[in-house]
């Protein structure tokens, strides 16, 4: 369990509600992404980490970006789609293939998140979590499965230093 879900372990989940929002994460994918049911979901988050360390330690705000990350073992493609914590829509899709990929790997400090340097000019982190409830900022999803198998195809097919 990463360090984000223990802090934020609290009242429990409404199932219902976070099975509605997997259902409009699913319908948000499809619509930005051909073949979008060739892939798995989960939500996770990426943060502006612009001037990152000083940031860290000093307290400055960030600013959150939702995700709806789709993977497909076969292709061993990962897709982000920018999307809104009320799932109202999202953004253009961005692909991210193996073959095309400088490196990746999943980062110890100060989250778990997954990232992804598609080359040398930039890159992403993907932070997910079992689930958050803040919802103002994040998508309202339990996803403890997804969020395993996504670690398992991210750190056996994708991840490399």
């Amino acid at each position: 369990m990463g360090f984000l879900s223990k802090l934020f372990k609290g009242p429990e989940i409404d199932m219902e509600k976070s099975r509605a929002n997997a259902g409009k994460m699913r319908e948000l994918f499809d619509q930005a992404v051909d073949n979008g049911d060739d892939y798995r979901l989960i939500f996770g988050y990426t943060e502006d980490v612009s001037r990152f360390n000083y940031g860290f330690v000093h307290g400055s705000k960030t600013k959150i970006g939702n995700l709806i990350v789709g993977w497909n073992e076969a292709s061993q493609t990962i897709v982000v789609v920018p999307t809104v914590p009320d799932l109202t829509g999202c953004g253009e899709p961005t692909y991210y293939r193996r073959s095309e990929i400088l490196k990746a790997y999943r980062s110890k400090y100060p989250t778990d998140a997954f990232v992804i340097y598609p080359d040398r000019k930039g890159y992403i982190g993907i932070n997910v979590y079992d689930w958050l409830d803040d919802e103002k900022l994040y998508v309202y999803v339990s996803q403890e499965e997804e969020l395993a198998a996504f670690t398992e195809f991210f750190m056996k097919k994708f991840a490399t230093r």
